[in-house]
């Protein structure tokens, strides 16, 4: 966890088990594999991105960033020969409402998805684009259908800023996960695994980490790659400040409060794994 996480980190920590239970659950990608959908990650990126359109591997390996391009190339534009994009986004929506039916306890969640969709309001979306599709889709008639789609823009939404920070800070995508993996949130076996690298990709990487003085010959952060992490994670939270300032300190506050016992039951219950290649905290 942060050691001083700002209102924008606090927001993000409280409400992305929310979102992210679609990546563990079995509903949504089930719910996609019953259009006709092949294997887990043609689920993941073509449900991800299914408010797009049906977008090929380039610009899709350019928005989710830390994915090898032929991990991306495997599933899209494969994925909509099996279905249209507007069956999948469907499909994707109905099994993350199911699956916070059935992982969550029995909760008034009206309050903290009109919270959540006050936040999305003021959110801005120029230069993100995930952030922007999912901003578009139209709202759920069932509360935990509209509580996932606002947990859900407001994670695009930060995504898409973090992948400008890390950019500007001229950090690959690859670049970006290990020096994640550097801070020993989540270790190289699984991230690597997840992110479809080969081990001569990551080591090329790691090299030339070294040589720009961020990481040592162990992997580990040094005082510079140390600085230049903090200064994405930084201008991260400076990009998603807009819904913090439409909440208001009092707004967030509520926002965790109201959000955080829920996440953490996801956690606590197996649903949501800490550790996790996100690299999302237990709230």
């Amino acid at each position: 966890m942060h050691p001083n996480p700002t209102p924008a980190r606090r927001l993000w920590e409280a409400i992305e088990p929310l979102h992210a239970l679609v990546y563990f659950a079995p509903e949504p990608a089930g719910a996609a594999k019953a259009l006709g959908l092949r294997g887990w990650w043609m689920c993941y990126f073509a449900g991800r991105v299914a408010p797009l359109g049906p977008l090929g591997p380039a610009p899709v390996t350019s928005m989710f960033f830390g994915f090898a391009p032929r991990m991306v190339a495997r599933a899209l534009p494969d994925a909509w020969k099996y279905a249209e994009p507007v069956a999948v986004l469907g499909a994707w929506m109905g099994g993350a409402e199911a699956a916070l039916e059935r992982a969550l306890p029995k909760h008034d969640c009206e309050e903290l998805a009109g919270l959540l969709e006050r936040a999305v309001g003021a959110c801005r979306f120029e230069g993100r684009p995930l952030a922007a599709g999912w901003a578009q889709v139209q709202r759920p008639a069932g509360i935990l259908g509209r509580l996932w789609l606002a947990a859900t823009v407001l994670r695009e939404h930060r995504g898409d800023g973090h992948v400008v920070a890390a950019v500007h800070a001229g950090l690959r995508g690859l670049d970006t996960t290990l020096t994640h993996v550097a801070t020993r949130a989540v270790g190289r076996e699984w991230l690597q695994r997840a992110r479809g690298w080969s081990d001569d990709e990551w080591d090329d990487a790691s090299q030339s980490l070294v040589a720009r003085g961020l990481l040592d010959e162990e992997g580990r952060l040094t005082e510079s790659g140390e600085a230049k992490r903090r200064a994405v994670e930084d201008a991260t939270d400076r990009l998603a400040e807009d819904p913090v300032a439409e909440l208001g300190e009092s707004g967030v506050e509520r926002v965790v409060a109201l959000a955080a016992p829920l996440s953490r039951h996801l956690v606590d219950g197996g649903a949501f794994p800490v550790p996790n290649p996100i690299g999302a905290p237990r709230p």
